[in-house]
């Protein structure tokens, strides 16, 4: 592996490690909201989008020769939560910070899966 590789890998596992701190924050504090009831698609896919970060990480971690693919599982997986975070980031700040860290992975996990 190259170091300009290993570079690029760490990037990745930085950015799973953040969103899946971001999504558990997000699902957490979005249990607490009193309008839980319009929550429920975001905490759903914060928990998919966490146990994907965590999966991708895992698997670059050790250098698994699936982390291609796990990257593109965890963009998709990033996409959904960010754009559903995005709809209520104007009213949570739980969910701008998600939204945020979400797109942050995908982009880069788009690239690591190319």
């Amino acid at each position: 592996m190259t170091v300009l590789n290993a570079q690029r890998m760490q990037e990745c596992l930085d950015a799973c490690l953040r969103c899946l701190k971001a999504c558990e924050n997000c699902a957490a504090a979005c249990l607490t909201e009193p309008e839980i009831a319009g929550l429920r698609s975001c905490i759903r896919l914060d928990r998919d989008c966490a146990d994907v970060c965590a999966l991708t990480a895992q698997l670059l971690m050790r250098g698994s020769d699936l982390h291609p693919d796990a990257c593109l599982l965890c963009a998709v997986a990033c996409a959904r939560c960010a754009a559903e975070c995005e709809k209520h980031a104007r009213h949570h700040e739980h969910c701008r910070v998600c939204a945020e860290a979400c797109r942050a992975c995908e982009t880069i996990c788009r690239q690591m899966a190319a």
